[in-house]
């Protein structure tokens, strides 16, 4: 498990936005712009931005037109995103490092340093297995003093692969979950944010890809009873709320499931 932390200082709020866009199939800088002209609509100023899965590009599992290295435009784009509006963001893209391509999930802290997290799980139902090479370690992150998890869509079908021995405060699943299987969608992040008794951020996208597969978008956060405190439309917009550690570490402490977790091991 790989742990960094902010310079932040500890906080019970944290202000979550989701943004669910249309993505501009592999059209990197038109969605930088699209991105940048939403945020400046956000009506509350908030700790955490999140972006969807290959936020940059679409869900493309032929990397090599649209992958872009760790200096990149897009990654600039992030690290001057978080550094303007004093806020962590996080969404992934296609990085190409070392002759291998990547599905990595950047996250950016509010001055601007980086860290990052190559999806485990990649989707052979789409070929992005033959193309990527996957991650093996997990991310937590500390920001103000909550600790984040993040994971890349299809890892939300892979309940240890989520999991923690420390707490996790709240579960980040960057995603281009098709509307096909919306209904899983739902069900799953509920009963990712139960079991781990967290709060869980879903960030999906809406519209048609280049590849003919449409989104449902239902980007939504998610407290750790599974009831959702915030749902996005079918439509391309951005969400917020605010999340409570008070709230959660209260509940925690009321309800402890999490004295009777069983131990595990993951086998690399």
């Amino acid at each position: 498990m790989i742990t960094t932390s902010s310079k932040d200082h500890s906080s019970d709020q944290l202000k979550v936005a989701i943004v669910q866009p249309d993505i501009i199939w592999q059209e990197a800088g038109r969605n930088r712009m699209k991105y940048s002209k939403l945020l400046q609509d956000i009506p509350v100023k908030p700790d955490l931005i999140l972006l969807p899965e290959m936020f940059s590009t679409g869900f493309c599992t032929v990397p090599g037109p649209v992958a872009e290295d760790m200096k990149g435009e897009t990654v600039k784009w992030l690290r001057q995103t978080a550094v303007s509006m004093r806020s962590g963001i996080a969404g992934s893209l296609i990085i190409l490092e070392n002759d291998h391509f990547y599905n990595r999930l950047v996250c950016m802290d509010p001055q601007g340093k980086s860290y990052w997290y190559d999806k485990r799980h990649l989707f052979r139902m789409a070929g992005e297995e033959v193309r990527f090479t996957p991650g093996t370690k997990p991310l937590l992150v500390q920001l103000g003093g909550w600790s984040l998890s993040f994971q890349i869509c299809y890892d939300l079908r892979f309940p240890v692969w989520s999991r923690s021995r420390r707490n996790i405060d709240l579960i980040v699943y960057a995603s281009n979950w098709p509307a096909s299987r919306r209904d899983i969608w739902n069900t799953l992040l509920k009963a990712r944010a139960i079991e781990n008794q967290c709060f869980v951020a879903g960030i999906n996208r809406v519209g048609t890809d280049g590849n003919g597969i449409e989104y449902c978008g239902e980007s939504m956060l998610i407290d750790p009873k599974g009831k959702i405190i915030a749902l996005a439309s079918a439509n391309e917009e951005v969400i917020h709320a605010s999340l409570s550690l008070q709230e959660l570490n209260e509940f925690r402490q009321k309800f402890p499931v999490w004295k009777d977790w069983d131990d595990f091991q993951i086998i690399r």
